[in-house]
Parts: structure tokens; C-alpha cells; sequence
């Protein structure tokens, strides 16, 4: 017997990661930011792309493209909330009440598309599909960030 189906799952885990990733920014905007923390989470990310290596994740090409581009609409209002501020020497993400806003509405947004499609293909390629959709959020992001991280630097320290 099945306790959740893979519709509730689909529905279950977003949700708990959507507030994983609400707990942890709300954290991390209390540290300094680097250049570093900037780059780095698309390269840890990236590492999601071995589920490709899968006979079982593959999706037509159009499909995997339409879902990248899908992600980078998504990252325009990351990037338009996301301001640096400086406190003493350090950058520090500057808090937006439009940031929970807007990952409620993204999330909200994921469970329509992912009950739209859920019959549409198997629960590996959806998986795989949402990851290329999460993908093409974070990298157009990540650079708008590293750009104006660099921008305020430079204006403020010189470097």
C-alpha cells in the first residue's frame, strides 16, 4: 500500500523545500556576502545535471530548453528585488519583503505547472524538468547578483 501518491509527493516536498530555502535565506542574509557565496551555489547545483547521464530523465530537447527559459523569466524578479547594502567593511544582501512575496508566488506557480503536466511524463523526468526550470532561475540570478556585488564594490571600496 502506497501512503503518499507521487501527485501528493510532487506537491509535499516543493513545499518543504520552498521553506528550507525561505529558512535558509532569511539566514544568510545576516552574514557578509562574498563573491565567492555568490558563485557558488550554481556550481554545487550543477552537479544535478549527472541525472541526465539516466536513459530514464530524458525529456525532448525543446522540453528541456522551454523549461530553462521558463526559469530565467522566473529569475527577473530575483534579480529586480536583490540590493546589496553596506554595513562597516562588509556587503550584506539587503532584506526585500517582495522576496518571500515572490518565492510564494514561484512555488505556487511550480505546483499549477506541476499538476498541468504530472500525467505528462514520468516522476524522473519531471523531476529533471523542474531542476533545468530551478537552473535557469539561479544562474541569471547569481550573475545579476555577482554584477551588482562587483558594481557596489568597486564605487565603494575601490576594488
Amino acid at each position: 500500500m502506497q501512503i503518499l501518491s507521487s501527485t501528493a509527493l510532487g506537491i509535499l516536498v516543493p513545499l518543504i523545500m520552498a521553506t528550507l530555502v525561505i529558512f535558509v535565506r532569511m539566514r544568510r542574509q545576516k552574514k557578509p556576502v562574498s563573491a565567492k557565496s555568490i558563485i557558488l551555489p550554481p556550481f554545487f547545483m550543477a552537479t544535478g545535471f549527472a541525472m541526465f547521464f539516466l536513459p530514464e530523465a530524458a525529456t525532448p530537447p525543446m522540453y528541456d530548453f522551454t523549461a530553462f527559459l521558463v526559469g530565467i523569466v522566473f529569475s527577473i524578479p530575483l534579480i529586480l528585488t536583490s540590493r546589496f547594502e553596506i554595513v562597516g567593511q562588509d556587503v550584506y544582501l539587503k532584506r526585500s519583503k517582495a522576496f518571500f512575496v515572490i518565492l510564494m508566488g514561484l512555488l505556487a506557480i511550480r505546483l499549477v505547472i506541476k499538476l498541468v503536466i504530472n500525467d505528462s511524463f514520468t516522476p524522473i523526468q519531471t523531476g529533471g524538468l523542474f531542476f533545468l526550470l530551478a537552473f535557469g532561475m539561479l544562474v541569471p540570478w547569481r550573475i545579476a547578483m555577482l554584477y551588482m556585488y562587483r558594481q557596489l564594490m568597486k564605487k565603494t571600496f575601490g576594488t
